[in-house]
């Protein structure tokens, strides 16, 4: 358990590290990339608590979470680089 307390306590720095580039990124496209590192984060964070947890399922779980932060991410720099998204 200990050991579990030590990766999310690092986790959480790393998301509120980059929540701070969210809110003081000069440019729309640094925002972008700072949001899906916190994705990022959290799916590792998922993966992490199910390792030491030895549930199996959790990696489905982050796994689906990675392809709609992919996708989200794709399409919202779609919509910057061309304003539409079709």
């Amino acid at each position: 358990m200990t050991v579990l307390l030590a990766c999310m306590m690092a986790l959480g720095v790393s998301i509120l590290i980059a929540l701070i580039r969210v809110i003081l990124g000069p440019t729309a496209f640094d925002r972008v990339l700072a949001v899906n590192s916190i994705g990022t984060i959290v799916i590792i964070g998922v993966v992490v608590h199910g390792f030491i947890m030895e549930r199996p399922e959790f990696v489905d779980i982050a796994i689906l979470y990675a392809i709609l932060n992919f996708i989200g991410t794709f399409a919202v720099l779609k919509l910057f680089s061309t304003g539409k998204l079709s």
